[in-house]
């Protein structure tokens, strides 16, 4: 999770060489901010001690999630949520970026601005990749009425579908190309468990959590008052409900 923080708030690299990248990973390391226990959320799903080779009493985790900072000049003060498990709802592997209010809205009152959360880039890191950028939009006809719209791209409309590489394959292949873009080095490493010191000294309770569920309850107060994006609200569109439109 924090390689995919670290590729979302980096700054562009000087060329998309491996060092130059990793030089800008480790940067966003070296700014994370301490994480503490009332940071994060972990938990255990019911009937995980029940099996095999597993501790009647373990206190391990198989869910967390965390809020972070990363104190530089372009993202002081903005959470970071990252949040991980197993047992849950469903698989995705999501990016989804919350874009700020502006401080004066040019929007006249009662126009549906920001009533159905604010604008967001999201990004569907399953083998099959996606994206979507949702935002507002005036409503056709008289009057000046916003409502929600989305723009989305999938790599499973493109001619080129059939060459994407699953995730261990494309690792695997990296590793022996000598490429270690997605990789993280031994510094990042080692920052990393520095900044996670005074969570591993002293780890809040793990929670249980039902399976088939998005996690604790707990992880709502985590991120109040926003909310997490999962479950979706908007739907990815399919090609088949496309076609069908």
């Amino acid at each position: 999770m924090f390689q995919v923080l670290a590729f979302t708030a980096m700054e562009a690299p000087t060329s998309l060489a491996p060092a130059a990248i990793t030089e800008e990973k480790n940067k966003v390391f070296r700014s994370m901010l301490p994480i503490g226990p009332d940071d994060v959320v972990r938990g255990q799903y019911t009937g995980y001690r029940d099996e095999a080779d597993v501790d009647p009493e373990s206190e391990t985790e198989t869910f967390i999630a965390l809020r972070c900072f990363v104190d530089n000049w372009r993202w002081a003060g903005v959470p970071f949520y990252l949040r991980t498990g197993k047992n849950m709802a469903e698989g995705h592997r999501i990016i989804s970026i919350a874009f700020k209010e502006p401080p004066n809205s040019m929007f006249p009152a009662g126009s549906g601005i920001g009533q159905r959360g604010p604008d967001h880039l999201t990004f569907d890191l399953a083998d099959q990749s996606r994206m979507s950028l949702s935002f507002y939009g005036k409503r056709p006809g008289p009057g000046f009425r916003l409502d929600k719209l989305s723009m989305q791209f999938s790599v499973d409309e493109t001619a080129w579908s059939d060459d994407v590489l699953e995730a261990y394959e494309r690792l695997i292949l990296d590793a022996v190309r000598g490429d270690h873009t997605l990789f993280t080095t031994a510094d990042g490493v080692e920052r990393l468990w520095e900044v996670s010191e005074g969570l591993l000294s002293d780890p809040p309770p793990v929670r249980p959590y039902a399976q088939g569920t998005w996690g604790p309850n707990q992880i709502h107060q985590l991120i109040a008052p926003r909310a997490w994006r999962l479950p979706f609200e908007r739907a990815w569109r399919t090609r088949s409900t496309d076609l069908a439109a």
